[in-house]
């Protein structure tokens, strides 16, 4: 009687359907992408995010001003003019200029700085105006649109009248596009061409990246019609899309030319790799995933919408991933080493007598100096994090402003003739948002002309602006320093201790708001919630791989070693944005504060990636001690099995974020800068250094679990059960590595 051959898991059973129903397979996803291209063009919503802390005395005066005065809510463009003999004598030209501009698309009115008060700085050379737009997000006002501004600005800019434009929406403008997507996508197919040297084994990951890519980019159109995301979301899910699918499908085409290689047809060989490498990509994106909800512990709106962005890219991608992918290999899997290109001697792979692939000589080597050298190995690893880490100690938070924009922009020009003209507390005012008892109650707003000029860190306090109904009020309130110094934080703390002891019996109530107020309330709301999300993913993940390894040291150091990596990279950030020679090459050139989102954001982000090439790298180390029981022949083994693989998913992830480092936005250009360094620090420091160098050490303990969690834990056999897939005589070649 004939022994019947173990079935395969669920993974296994579904890249066999999807082999032998390949035309069907590659329809349905045509299909899916032309219906996520219909009802984003049908029912697409428009990207928004709100910045502000829930609750915040900021975000209570934000919604007064939206609901009672509508003027004072909406996005404005600042006009700022300086005329060297006084803008008195050019006041013809000023106001001809504005005339115009009130005449540009989009602009729904302009103020005279001739007749509001403030309006003209103290020696009488700058004039400060407002166009107010008809858009309330100044992210909406089309970028042509305020290319016209700034186009009419350039017209009256000549000798002896200097004039700027400042506000988000020209900001925008003058960032421009630099296709960065592309640029990163270029990079991982030359990656992918050195490491396989074949178009087809190279084209396939790129093909399951981009097929993943156009699905889910087309669907958040639709899923930012019922939540608000942020528009650098959309580059952040693209990163994200690019560099996991590109990796996840390169550890599977290599893992399916191994299983070639031991003398499995091209079916067979493609159930094998979804039933053992493809349990490897379900866990490191499922890791990806439980990092990205980490964020909705942060309780703001915009990070929950960036958060469903990413994850719909990096769940349609694990889709095509087990899907598309063993589609396309029953087109290409029997040509998988076709159209090779003249890139050197072929490496070999050998396949021995046991069916596993034996590693590279070069990388056993590199493997057992680490084994032999483990303490210094890992005291190297750990010196070489935390010394890198250490400028983070000194990082200061904050929102940057047009201040830190570069010197040759216009929103650059506009803050400082700002600064120059009216002091650097104007390019940050604050807003109090009175509330009156009573219609044209004046009795409160009498207090506070009294009193708010004499409060300490106030160069001036203008007349308080009624609304229509006469039930709120406004006072633009100017501090002495400037909207990142720290001393302007001191002061919207001492507004808000005084205001309610000024107001006391008038029965009016007021809040501190406006740009600065709103960036200081947000800092401090996210720093209360930093430890909320820390360990909340760390748990979550640690949980994920104590099932999927069966070890509470395996699980325990991931997460202490991804906490290090991710450290490290908060200290590159660090040193970038202190805007000295590190700046510089990055095109920061002033010192800039970090926005406090980014890190969260980032930590997110980097500890699910960190936790894709500790599963990657883990679930082969396990495969050999399943299989022999010996410590040290399974790190040993499993690095060098895995250290090209890792080191090439690495190198395209570097270079996915890497191409966003020239972005003119700053937030893309930090994320950039920072996870590139991590995914360059995790899989060289941590990878190939200090994992193996911790695992030698602990020996026989990295494999040990208490049985009571043994007998509550399920088993997944992330590693996959290998041997069920060889032949029964696994034949020795030689193939392309």
């Amino acid at each position: 009687m004939t022994e019947q051959k173990p079935q395969p898991g669920p993974l296994g059973r579904l890249a066999r359907v999807a082999y032998r129903r390949r035309g069907r397979t590659i329809i349905a996803w045509v299909v899916a992408l032309v219906a996520a291209v219909a009802l984003s063009i049908n029912f697409g919503g428009e990207f928004a995010a709100d910045y502000s802390a829930p609750g915040s005395d900021s975000k209570q005066a934000q919604q007064l001003l939206a609901e009672r005065f509508a003027a004072q809510s909406g996005a404005t463009v600042t006009v700022v003019v300086r005329a060297g003999d006084g803008v008195e004598g050019a006041k013809s030209d000023v106001q001809a200029l504005l005339a115009k501009l009130a005449t540009a698309p989009h602009v729904a009115g302009v103020a005279d700085p001739f007749q509001n008060p403030g309006g003209i700085s103290a020696d009488g050379r700058t004039a400060v105006a407002d166009l107010r737009l008809d858009y309330v997000n100044p992210d909406d006002m089309p970028i042509e649109d305020s290319q016209r501004l700034l186009d009419i600005a350039g017209e009256f800019d000549r000798d002896g009248l200097v004039v700027a434009l400042g506000g988000q929406s020209i900001q925008r403008a003058e960032q421009g596009e630099i296709g960065s997507e592309g640029i990163g996508l270029a990079a991982a197919i030359i990656i992918l061409l050195l490491m396989f040297g074949s178009v087809i084994a190279a084209g396939l990951p790129v093909l399951v990246a981009v097929a993943g890519l156009a699905v889910s980019s087309t669907l958040t159109g639709l899923l930012i019609r019922f939540v608000d995301a942020p528009d650098w979301s959309t580059s952040l899910a693209t990163m994200m899309g690019i560099g996991i699918g590109i990796d996840y499908v390169l550890l599977m085409v290599t893992r399916f030319r191994e299983w070639r290689a031991a003398g499995l047809d091209p079916e067979a060989a493609t159930v094998a790799t979804l039933d053992t490498a493809g349990r490897s990509v379900m866990v490191a994106g499922s890791t990806v995933v439980v990092s990205m909800l980490g964020l909705f512990a942060m309780g703001l709106s915009f990070m929950r919408g960036a958060a469903l962005v990413t994850i719909l890219g990096v769940v349609v991608v694990l889709a095509a991933s087990v899907t598309l992918f063993p589609a396309l290999l029953g087109y290409l899997g029997k040509h998988v080493d076709r159209l090779r290109l003249p890139l050197g001697r072929r490496a070999e792979v050998t396949v021995a007598a046991g069916g596993h692939v034996e590693p590279g000589r070069g990388w056993l080597r590199w493997s057992g100096l680490i084994q032999r050298h483990r303490y210094v190995s890992a005291l190297l690893g750990v010196a070489i994090l935390l010394a890198l880490a250490a400028p983070f100690l000194g990082v200061r938070f904050g929102f940057p402003d047009a201040g830190n924009n570069r010197e040759e922009t216009s929103t650059r020009q506009a803050y400082d003739l700002v600064a120059k003209g009216f002091g650097p507390g104007a390019n940050g005012p604050l807003v109090v948002a009175v509330q009156l008892p009573r219609a044209g109650d004046k009795a409160a707003l009498d207090k506070l002309a009294a009193t708010l000029p004499g409060v300490d860190g106030v160069a001036a306090a203008m007349p308080a602006q009624l609304n229509q109904d006469g039930t709120t009020a406004v006072i633009t309130v100017l501090p002495r320093t400037g909207p990142q110094d720290a001393r302007t934080e001191d002061l919207v703390e001492r507004l808000r201790d005084t205001l309610p002891q000024t107001l006391a019996g008038t029965g009016a109530t007021a809040h501190v708001g406006g740009m600065t107020a709103t960036a200081i309330d947000s800092t401090a709301n996210i720093a209360r919630r930093i430890p909320l999300l820390i360990g909340g993913v760390v748990l979550l993940s640690m949980l994920l791989l104590l099932v999927s390894f069966r070890s509470v040291a395996v699980a325990v150091k991931a997460a202490v070693m991804n906490l290090l990596s991710v450290a490290a990279s908060y200290g590159v950030i660090a040193l970038v944005l202190q805007g000295g020679w590190a700046g510089q090459l990055i095109g920061i050139d002033t010192e800039t504060p970090l926005p406090a989102f980014i890190p969260v954001l980032m930590f997110a982000v980097l500890f699910g990636l960190s936790m894709d090439y500790e599963v990657f790298l883990v679930s082969r180390m396990r495969e050999v001690w399943t299989r022999t029981h010996d410590n040290g022949r399974s790190v040993t083994d499993g690095l060098a099995g895995t250290a090209r693989v890792i080191t090439a998913a690495a190198a395209i992830m570097i270079a996915v974020f890497a191409a966003f480092i020239p972005s003119p936005d700053l937030v893309l250009k930090v994320i950039g800068v920072g996870m590139a360094a991590a995914i360059l620090l995790d899989a060289t420091v941590v990878r190939l250094l200090l994992v193996p160098a911790v695992m030698h050490i602990l020996g026989r303990v990295n494999w040990w679990m208490p049985q009571w969690l043994v007998r509550v834990l399920p088993e997944l056999h992330v590693e996959g059960k290998a041997h069920e897939h060889l032949p029964a005589e696994p034949k020795e070649l030689v193939t392309t590595s």
